[in-house]
């Protein structure tokens, strides 16, 4: 059996597009592998369950008995230390935990009824 002169190249070709389509599609097209894609669910899950826990947050807050001096020292402080202000205090600790978390002290200062209402 022969095999025809064009064959060669034309296997060549294949292959060179399909690496190139690859290439493409991961940087351009939003291809993802499994690893990547869980880290991104991952991730996104986190988000949501902050989301979800601010309203416990502002409701210690409306719960706290010296609310009116934190909020005026948290309307004083600055970045990190608005954040540490509010850790402090354990409005930023999920129910079940001993420790706060940045990340629902973060949302919580963003959060509207901080604002000094």
């Amino acid at each position: 059996m022969t095999i025809p002169e064009w064959t060669k190249p034309c296997i060549f070709g294949a292959l060179v597009g399909a690496v190139a389509v690859s290439i493409l599609g991961f940087i351009w097209g939003g291809w993802t592998t499994a690893g990547g894609a869980q880290k991104i669910a991952d991730s996104f899950a986190a988000e949501q369950v902050t989301l979800a826990m601010v309203p416990v947050c502002l409701g210690l807050s409306e719960a706290y008995a010296e609310r009116v001096e934190v909020l005026a020292t948290l309307r004083e402080d600055s970045g990190f230390q608005r954040r540490n202000a509010m850790m402090e205090d354990g409005w930023a600790t999920l129910p079940g935990t001993d420790t706060p978390s940045r990340d629902l002290a973060d949302a919580c200062l963003a959060g509207p009824a901080l604002d000094g209402s």
